[in-house]
């Protein structure tokens, strides 16, 4: 097994870069999955999360309202960091317990971590090799109002996230996705080639 840490801002193409590599071969292991996981009702963080933020977030079919958790984080960062401190410790559980079932693979398994360095979970330790996707701002801008999100909404977010500069502290492997996906297409074969090639011992 050889595990890649992917990590980029919103509106970077991480997810595109995570299904090119998915489909290369690559096991992948979805963070904000996981955080779906175990937001449901009966599992790890519901509870502490209702708690915290008060009924107003639960849905009425008794799930969590995922657009009022995120209405409340992306204004406050107090209440940004209540919510991390409940569900990153839980997601890098997970990891660990996921990655331990594929230890005696020799797969190329990618951690998709949005928040890879500025979390709690502590993910990063599980990675072999740290791949940043990076894009400009008026890229990341224009991707997210495609989206349906407002400008203002958008920037709120970004600004939100660590920046590329922080991230690139990590990285080992960079991708650039402000060009063409063609442009994307020849980056990820020349990273799947080395990642494929690399000793993979842990």
């Amino acid at each position: 097994m050889y595990v890649v840490g992917l990590t980029g801002g919103i509106g970077s193409g991480k997810s595109t870069v995570l299904q090119m590599l998915a489909a290369r071969g690559a096991e992948v292991l979805d963070a904000d999955a996981i955080v779906h996981e175990i937001q449901q009702p009966g599992e790890d963080a519901y509870n502490e999360i209702v708690e915290a933020f008060g009924p107003s977030v639960v849905a009425p079919d008794g799930t969590l309202d995922r657009a009022a958790i995120a209405a409340i984080v992306f204004s406050d960062p107090e209440k940004r960091e209540a919510l991390n401190a409940i569900t990153h410790p839980k997601v890098g559980m997970r990891f660990g317990e996921r990655l331990a079932a594929l230890g005696d693979t020799d797969k190329v398994v990618v951690l998709d971590i949005p928040l890879l360095g500025a979390s709690k979970s502590g993910s990063e330790k599980f990675a072999n090799v740290v791949v940043v996707v990076t894009a400009s701002e008026p890229v990341r801008l224009e991707r997210l109002e495609g989206r349906g999100v407002s400008r203002g909404d958008a920037a709120a977010r970004i600004a939100a996230q660590i920046t590329d500069d922080e991230r690139l502290k990590l990285a080992d492997y960079v991708l650039n996705n402000d060009g063409s996906i063609q442009d994307l297409e020849k980056q990820i074969d020349e990273l799947w080639e080395k990642l494929r090639d690399h000793d993979r011992v842990l």
